[in-house]
C-alpha cells in the first residue's frame, strides 16, 4: 500500500490537520441511479442547512480556508473544492453526473465538507507520497481550470511532482473509464479524527456496494 508523509511546513500553516486514504481495485462505470439519488438527498440536507454565507463556517471549508490563509493564497479566488461543489448546489446550480468514482467523490465531500482526491492509483509513480506546500511556478493542470498556480497552496507530490491539491485534482492523475485501481484522499483540515475516518469509511463502503470492490484498507495521514 502506499505511504502517505507530511511534510513540517505543512504542520506548520495546519498544525491540526489529519487526513486518510484508501486504495482499492474497482470498476468505474456510469454513475447508478441509486447512488445519485444519495447525491440527491445529500445536496437537499445540504441547502437545508447552509446558504452561501453560512457554508464558509462549516467546520471543514473554515479550517481548510484557514490553512490556505497561512499559507499565503487567497481561498476566495482559490476555492477549496469542497466549498466549489457547497456553493454550486447553493447557488441552485446543476450538478451533472460524470462517473462512479468522480460522483462518489462529490457525495463524501457534500456529506463531509472535507476536500476529496480521487485519484488513479496506477497513474502515481512510485509508493510514497508527501503532503507539502507548492512552490512559485511549480507546473500544474487542474481537471478543467487548465494550468493552476499553486504556489503557497497544500499539495501533494509522488516521485514525479504535484498532482492534487485541495482546490482540483491534476489531469496528470485523473480518474478515467479504464481506471482500475483508485486511490482517494479525505483532507481533514480541521483535525477532527472521527470525522475524517467517518468520510473514509464511507468511501470504502461506497466503493464495495457500487464498484465491484473489497473497499480497500483506511490509513491516517497525521495525528
Amino acid at each position: 500500500m502506499i505511504k502517505v508523509t507530511l511534510k513540517e511546513e505543512i504542520r506548520t500553516v495546519a498544525p491540526r490537520f489529519i487526513g486518510a486514504y484508501l486504495e482499492a481495485e474497482v470498476r468505474n462505470c456510469p454513475t447508478p441511479s441509486a447512488l445519485w439519488e444519495e447525491i440527491r438527498k445529500a445536496a437537499e440536507d445540504l441547502r437545508d442547512k447552509y446558504d452561501t454565507e453560512t457554508i464558509k463556517a462549516r467546520p471543514g471549508i473554515s479550517a481548510t480556508r484557514n490553512a490556505y490563509k497561512a499559507a499565503g493564497k487567497d481561498p476566495s479566488r482559490y476555492r477549496p473544492s469542497c466549498e466549489q461543489l457547497a456553493r454550486r448546489i447553493l447557488q441552485g446550480k446543476e450538478l451533472y453526473s460524470i462517473d462512479l468514482l468522480v460522483d462518489l467523490g462529490n457525495l463524501i465531500s457534500l456529506v463531509s465538507g472535507y476536500s476529496v482526491g480521487v485519484i488513479d492509483r496506477d497513474k502515481v509513480e512510485g509508493d510514497t507520497i508527501e503532503l507539502g506546500i507548492g512552490c512559485e511556478g511549480e507546473p500544474y493542470e487542474g481537471i478543467g481550470r487548465g494550468p493552476l498556480n499553486i504556489a503557497s497552496m497544500p499539495v501533494y507530490r509522488d516521485d514525479r511532482g504535484a498532482f492534487a491539491t485541495p482546490t482540483s485534482d491534476s489531469v496528470r492523475t485523473m480518474c478515467s473509464a479504464t481506471t482500475r485501481h483508485v486511490l482517494i484522499i479525505i483532507n481533514g483540515y480541521d483535525g477532527d479524527t472521527a470525522a475524517v475516518e467517518a468520510a473514509a469509511n464511507r468511501a470504502s463502503r461506497l466503493l464495495r456496494e457500487y464498484g465491484e470492490s473489497d473497499g480497500g484498507m483506511v490509513q491516517l495521514i497525521g495525528g
